[in-house]
């Protein structure tokens, strides 16, 4: 399934969302699975209490392990949403409705072999939810205001990139694996395998996400999507900038000013400030005009980055 046949019209009715149950699937692989600094970071306030869990619950422990393998996730871990702004209780609800034989399925297909004597009896499902609910209640809903900020922001920047550049533009760096390829060709993985028409589809999204690598969902025939690592992931949630600097030129031309010790892009400032990008065009300017960025074009974005001023001002604030 390397490659997606999108027909005309599916790409115009596509769209970037947010998914709750796409952050508590990505939540549930650093769990189990942490490869970067930031999911380590993440992942040791919640280790011990998801090891107790899953001591207590030997059919969670089993569902795990059979869940994922190098490349693959169990399909019903990777249900497209079916609503525009879906909630997790509306996704969880897609996960409730399958019978166990398909949970066992779809673990088949990640893992072939005999499956493990935990998941055999009756009731599969109702442990898959309960594990879902479980991650979701002790480690994504505690920071959802400030996870769904992320991904909302990173969903600005990507339109943003739409309306200028189009889809090439919008998926430019959204996964190393995934790119437009053109007549309705979209490159979704590198796996070997032949395209898939989706012409039968009725919806096609893209779901940012906290997450290290991305995945395809899908409901087959009528949803199709992907989950890619959300831009600003690594980004402290609170602001940067120094309080007299803030008190000076206005606190978010500071937060602004103290993110630039590397080039960005008004799109990457929506990211990582979380603020509208009507907000954010305008300080870049005023920054430059004071001598305190300079800027460059960089293919078809206007970068920014401090002067030794902005610097001396971010140092003394």
């Amino acid at each position: 399934m390397g490659v997606w046949q999108v027909p005309s019209d599916l790409v115009a009715r596509s769209r970037f969302t947010v998914s709750p149950m796409a952050e508590t699937v990505a939540a549930l692989k650093a769990l189990l699975f942490p490869h970067v600094p930031w999911e380590h970071a993440w992942r040791r306030p919640h280790v011990d209490a998801f090891r107790g869990m899953l001591a207590a619950r030997p059919v969670a422990s089993a569902l795990v392990t059979a869940s994922f393998n190098l490349r693959w996730i169990a399909d019903f871990l990777t249900i497209a949403p079916a609503s525009a702004d879906p909630t997790f209780a509306a996704e969880l609800a897609a996960v409730e409705g399958l019978p166990d034989e398909r949970i066992r399925s779809d673990l088949h297909a990640t893992r072939p072999g005999p499956l493990a004597a935990e998941l055999l009896a009756d009731g599969l499902t109702g442990q898959v939810v309960e594990l879902l609910q479980w991650v979701w209640t002790h480690t994504v809903a505690p920071e959802w205001p400030e996870r769904e900020r992320r991904l909302r922001a990173d969903i600005v920047a990507r339109t943003a990139a739409l309306s200028a550049r189009g889809w090439a533009g919008a998926l430019a760096d959204i996964n190393r694996n995934v790119r437009w390829l053109g007549d309705g060709r979209l490159q979704v993985n590198d796996y070997p395998e032949p395209p898939l028409s989706l012409h039968e589809a009725e919806q096609l999204i893209f779901l940012p996400a906290h997450c290290r690598r991305g995945w395809v969902v899908w409901d087959m025939p009528t949803r199709f999507g992907m989950v890619y690592p959300a831009r600003g992931i690594l980004v402290d949630p609170t602001s940067p900038a120094p309080d007299g600097l803030a008190r000076l030129i206005g606190a978010n031309r500071a937060d602004i000013l103290a993110r630039l010790d590397a080039p960005l892009s008004t799109s990457q400032l929506v990211v990582v400030t979380g603020l509208s990008l009507g907000t954010v065009s305008d300080h870049p300017r005023v920054l430059l005009d004071a001598g305190a960025v300079g800027k460059r074009r960089s293919g078809r974005e206007v970068l920014y980055w401090r002067t030794p001023l902005g610097a001396t001002l971010v140092a003394g604030g």
